[in-house]
């Protein structure tokens, strides 16, 4: 009876279990470490980067002005242009590792908050454009390689290529004059657009057509090729032939097996995107006039506005890296064989 009441002892974690776990932290901790030696790498490259650029900012800035050299002198000692470049160099990293990502030459505002305005617009444009080029690309490329030889896998194939290799301003010019005055081609939003919720939004709506249908003309290729090629790699696999033998239908076995393994490395190319969309498309946003990151990493590069390119290089790098860290951590969850290496 005393043996029946003594308290039972919890079984400890498994042999198996602890070496995954351990393997489990290993890497995430390798992920988050190269991360962060590739973010510190890229800021270093950044300030390198942008001091070859030819071109003085003060002379830009005081072009066509009546400008003494003693008003020059005073201006690129305020912008600290006086100091050698290591000083310059320690200062920068001084201020990245406390948050701080200095003061622009041309808006004479913190570059961080100026990254924090453009931010929204960017991701709305962009954001929007990635997740319908990811829809259709995929639709087309999962179509296409089921269809493969088909008159629509070549058609579509065709254009996808034909898109991908137009230069976007071009493609963006030409939509331009194609529309005519149908939609806007310059800016976000109407400024006598009334002040309200409904009537703002139909009118930046409006305002992206053009804009977004560029961006997705020429992103969308690269989803379908991706998807398509995975797929065709994936038709041939033995567990497909098993599945029809086992009497599925033809759509139930693209649907349930071969697809989502060829998702796979397109999950990848998605992630990777997805840290491509806040650096914006530099090409459309200036094209169209759209107020985000790629219009101000343009603006500052006609000056050349030292700061602010260094700030939005960094963070558009930054989100890269982190996008690709996720996309890892990701893809360690899809495939069990990534979990088992």
């Amino acid at each position: 009876m005393s043996d029946l009441l003594a308290p039972t002892e919890q079984p400890g974690p498994t042999a198996q279990e602890t070496r995954r776990s351990t393997g489990t932290a290993r890497y995430l901790l390798g992920k988050l470490g190269g991360a962060l030696l590739s973010v510190f790498f890229v800021a270093v490259l950044g300030f390198l980067l942008f001091r070859v650029i030819p071109g003085d900012p003060v002379q830009t800035m005081t072009r066509g002005r009546p400008v003494g050299a003693e008003q020059i002198a005073q201006l690129r000692a305020e912008f600290g242009l006086d100091r050698p470049l290591w000083m310059q160099f320690l200062d920068y990293l001084g201020g990245l590792f406390q948050g701080e990502l200095g003061t622009s030459y041309t808006y004479r505002r913190p570059v961080g908050e100026l990254i924090l305005e453009r931010l929204g617009p960017t991701v709305l444009l962009v954001g929007t454009g990635t997740l319908i080029a990811v829809v259709i690309g995929l639709s087309l490329g999962i179509r296409s390689a089921w269809r493969h030889g088909s008159r629509f896998d070549q058609f579509s194939t065709g254009i996808s290529l034909t898109l991908w290799s137009v230069p976007t301003f071009w493609l963006g010019l030409i939509l331009m004059m194609a529309t005519g005055n149908a939609f806007p081609s310059r800016g976000m939003l109407d400024p006598s657009t009334p002040d309200e919720f409904f009537p703002q939004v139909l009118d930046i709506a409006h305002h992206m057509v053009l804009p977004c249908l560029t961006f997705v003309a020429v992103v969308f290729a690269q989803y379908q090729l991706v998807m398509r090629s995975a797929l065709l790699e994936e038709m041939g696999a033995d567990y497909l032939n098993t599945a029809r033998a086992k009497g599925l239908t033809d759509d139930a076995v693209r649907r349930k097996h071969a697809v989502p393994n060829a998702m796979l490395p397109t999950v990848t190319l998605v992630f990777l995107r997805l840290g491509l969309v806040v650096q914006g498309a530099v090409t459309v946003e200036t094209v169209f006039s759209w107020p985000g990151l790629g219009l101000l990493l343009y603006d500052g590069l006609s000056v050349p506005d030292l700061p602010l390119l260094q700030g939005v290089f960094t963070v558009l790098a930054g989100t890269v890296v982190a996008m690709n860290v996720a996309a890892d951590l990701l893809y360690r969850v899809l495939d069990p064989r990534v979990r088992a290496s």
